[in-house]
């Protein structure tokens, strides 16, 4: 078998026409059509010789997949073992190419050192606009050398790039750079190491990006605060419209989450939250969110530990929200019960395009066994709704007043009476009552039975109360971490994120009313010259004296602007005052009414109490008091000279 050598490849001088060769009959009848096949076919030539060459010079293999496909627009080269060499090798091939527009290398061990000549081939060439380099351990190193290849390109559109082992820290390269870069479409980062920090720095790139539609994160390890960050992101994202988290381990929380967030994303038509340890009070968390979203059209739940109470959960909430757009839910794993069929029959008559797939017909509500009632607090319930002491139930037991009865006595009083106690708890009794077997029942054990029996209830109440507080401080919690989040990656532009107050008539929440700096009193930005410190603490806004021009001016911060206090006790003359510059650089008029000043009509202005208020008044007092003095003494004085 021959085997393919570079010399065995490269074009020889004799297969090549001379030009002083003497032209044939039939080359006089060459057109236009004919020349430009036959440049075409010189610079396929060009390129495989150039690829032949490189190869030669970096002492690899030339791949024949590879030139015998160069003249088709996708190029695949998976598993081909190309290592660094060979990638080396074909991006110097590929600099000057202007056919092949998809480039697919997944599964050939290129490394970093592959992945920085292909960054280098990229900057020359405009024409690759699909990458696929899965599985090519490129680790940091090659996140770094990716990060600059999305900064550098042009024409790139899509990128996979799973499996190739990156960690939180590399999740921030891929934050920055494509916080400015708005044409990368689709993103595949599946099969990675994202925990915790890398869901933060994926939430900051969806809040920043402007053009990611799809986004593939499948396989990583985002969870807890990691998934809380992630939501927050999206919550403010408004391209995404593809998501795949399965195999992340949201759970519960994450879940809370991403329901806060779809209450206002309203681009995410996708999702995909497969095998994501959700229960059915994380289901339920969803809902919440579901309840307010009108794009959401497909919701894969599949592989969670779900039960037909999840499932009546998702079907209720298409059947009574008339906003929700799913078409299609799948909880693959749910066996569901007939109740469930018959409610799905009923929402698709409403909604014809709905589509749920569920495991099958067969499932159950897991009841919880009935909690077993202690007997004492049955007989304590019947003593206090009748308002009797034990004493009073045990006297009339006990015949010949020896605080003792003996066991028979006991069990048929109990029987004969109204007390809804059955047989095994009168028998679960006797036996606490008696427990040395002497067949008597005594005063004593049972006063001890029913305080033994309300430390036990009052236990038992902390334990539901402590739990109950737990689960609220923890989603209380989380809600707070999602803020945070949300304020965290919300872009820092030109427009903030203002908590506005929410429309009268909207049915559900508001998104944030985006305010412009000009008119947010109390933010001070420090890169711009006009809200400097210095700028301001010079600065002084005079607002409308009610009663005097005497200001107060703060001097806690030397940025805050001053206002002007009205002094609404001083009664003595003062030079009328000229008209005054308001907070927003308009003049007022100084005889403007009190409604204009006060905090709803205008945010900068706000009312103070004047400091000096009651020094005045209790001076005002203290001379009346005198006067009052000096007036019943010179009453006093006229009645004892008469």
């Amino acid at each position: 078998m021959s085997t393919l050598s570079f010399e065995s490849l490269c074009l020889k001088d004799e297969d090549c026409p001379s030009p002083t060769r003497p032209q044939g009959v039939e080359d006089e009848f060459d057109t236009d059509l004919e020349s430009d096949e036959k440049e075409e076919s010189n610079q396929e030539t060009s390129i495989s010789e150039l690829y032949l060459q490189a190869c030669k010079l970096v002492d690899v293999v030339p791949v024949s997949c590879f030139i015998r496909n160069l003249d088709s627009p996708t190029m695949t080269l998976s598993h081909h073992g190309l290592g660094p060499l060979g990638s080396k090798a074909l991006a110097i091939a590929l600099v000057s190419d202007m056919h092949i527009n998809t480039l697919e290398l997944a599964d050939n061990h290129i490394q970093a050192e592959g992945a920085k000549y292909l960054m280098e081939m990229l900057r020359a060439n405009f024409t690759i606009q699909h990458l696929n380099l899965s599985n090519n351990y490129l680790l940091s190193a090659g996140a770094e050398c990716v990060a600059k290849i999305l900064l550098d390109n042009i024409s790139l559109k899509s990128m996979k790039l799973s499996g190739n082992g990156f960690t939180d820290e590399d999740a921030k390269y891929f934050a920055d750079a494509l916080s400015t870069n708005s044409r990368i479409k689709e993103l595949d980062l599946s099969h990675n190491e994202f925990c915790g920090k890398g869901g933060a720095h994926l939430g900051q790139l969806l809040a920043n990006n402007e053009g990611l539609e799809v986004l593939d994160l499948s396989w990583n390890h985002i969870r807890m605060k990691g998934a809380v960050a992630f939501c927050a992101g999206l919550k403010v994202n408004m391209m995404l419209k593809h998501l795949d988290l399965s195999w992340n381990g949201f759970g519960n929380e994450g879940a809370l989450a991403m329901g806060e967030a779809l209450k206002f994303n309203n681009t995410l038509v996708h999702l995909n939250l497969n095998n994501n340890r959700l229960t059915n009070e994380g289901v339920g968390m969803l809902c919440r969110g579901l309840e307010f979203n009108d794009t959401l059209r497909v919701l894969l739940l599949a592989y969670n530990s779900l039960t037909v109470e999840g499932a009546l959960a998702l079907v209720n909430v298409v059947k009574n929200t008339h906003r929700c757009a799913l078409e299609e839910i799948n909880i693959c794993n749910v066996l569901v019960n007939e109740n469930f069929v018959h409610l799905l029959e009923v929402t698709c008559q409403e909604h014809p395009s709905l589509d749920v797939q569920y495991g099958g017909v067969g499932g159950f509500i897991a009841k919880k066994p009935p909690k077993r009632i202690d007997p004492m607090k049955v007989i304590q319930d019947y003593l206090d709704q009748r308002k009797l002491r034990l004493w009073d139930f045990f006297r009339n037991i006990d015949k010949d007043g020896t605080m003792r009865v003996p066991v028979a006595d006991f069990r048929k009083a109990v029987q004969q009476s109204s007390i809804p106690l059955d047989r095994y708890q009168i028998e679960e009794l006797i036996q606490r009552l008696d427990r040395d077997r002497t067949g008597m029942v005594d005063y004593r054990g049972l006063a001890d039975t029913r305080k033994q029996m309300m430390r036990d209830h009052r236990r038992q109440l902390r334990k539901v109360e402590s739990r109950q507080k737990k689960e609220k401080q923890k989603s209380d919690r989380i809600l707070k971490t999602f803020q945070s989040a949300v304020e965290a990656v919300t872009p820092h532009s030109s427009l903030v994120i203002s908590p506005g107050v929410a429309k009268e008539d909207s049915g559900g929440p508001q998104p944030f009313s985006a305010t412009p700096l000009s008119s947010w009193h109390h933010i001070v930005m420090s890169n711009s010259s006009r809200y400097s410190v210095t700028n301001l603490s010079s600065e002084h806004v005079h607002l409308p004296m009610l009663g005097g021009t005497r200001s107060y001016r703060p001097t806690s911060s030397p940025a805050m602007r001053s206002y002007s206090q009205p002094n609404l006790l001083d009664d003595s003359p003062r030079s009328p005052p000229g008209k005054s510059i308001s907070a927003q650089g308009v003049r007022s008029n100084p005889e403007m009414g009190h409604s204009k000043l006060s905090p709803t009509a205008n945010h900068l202005t706000r009312s103070r109490p004047a400091l000096n208020a009651k020094q005045p008044e209790v001076k005002a007092k203290t001379k009346k008091v005198k006067r009052k003095k000096t007036m019943k003494r010179v009453d006093k004085g006229s009645k004892k000279k008469n």
